[in-house]
């Protein structure tokens, strides 16, 4: 699988569907150093190139430690180191989800319409945040890529099909990882093929 980056440029591509690095669980972090505030910046930098981003998990920018960025707007802005996540209550949330690596698929998606996330900051100090609505949505979803899923899994094996041929057939698939600004990029998220 090659990887696609446009000269120049400070902006991490983005892991692929097809990409084995998006099946495997993260490592946790245990020193909390440079590296990681690295790792956060190069994944907020990454993430805001893209304009229906509002998080991203370290292993869509083909890293393997456990850390994510999220900013749903407002003050709904943060990375979480370790990210545990904890379903509050019994309600679900229909809502459209897409993914940065699943580029131009977005599937109606069921999600507990609460949830905690508990891990630690960039300095290691204990952290825990209970949301709603897209923020709760977020949490599970990159909490969930940490953990080597992707939102697909939780539908049905003939919509996870239709996907997997749609995304097979798609002009980057067998690309590792390709730069969000680049036009193949663009022109993918711009053809929302499910939704």
């Amino acid at each position: 699988m090659a990887e696609f980056r446009l000269p120049g440029t400070r902006c991490e591509p983005v892991t692929l569907y097809g990409n084995p690095v998006l099946r495997q669980p993260a490592r946790p972090v245990t020193v909390f150093d440079r590296s990681v505030r690295k790792l956060v910046d190069d994944l907020f930098r990454t993430m805001r190139e893209i304009e229906t981003g509002v998080g991203l998990a370290a292993n869509q920018i083909g890293r393997h430690e456990a850390v994510f960025v999220f900013d749903c707007g407002g003050d709904n802005v943060g990375c979480v180191v370790n990210p545990r996540i904890e379903l509050l209550g019994e309600d679900l949330e229909p809502g459209g989800e897409g993914c940065l690596s699943l580029p131009g698929v977005t599937l109606l998606t069921e999600r507990h319409s609460r949830a905690r996330v508990t891990g630690a900051d960039l300095d290691g100090t204990p952290l825990s945040i209970e949301a709603s609505g897209l923020l709760a949505r977020c949490f599970q979803h990159e909490t969930h890529h940490l953990e080597g899923r992707l939102y697909i899994d939780l539908h049905p094996a003939e919509v996870r099909d239709a996907v997997d041929a749609d995304l097979r057939s798609s002009e980057w698939y067998g690309t590792a990882a390709i730069d969000p600004r680049s036009p193949v990029y663009l022109r993918a998220q711009q053809q929302d093929r499910f939704s």
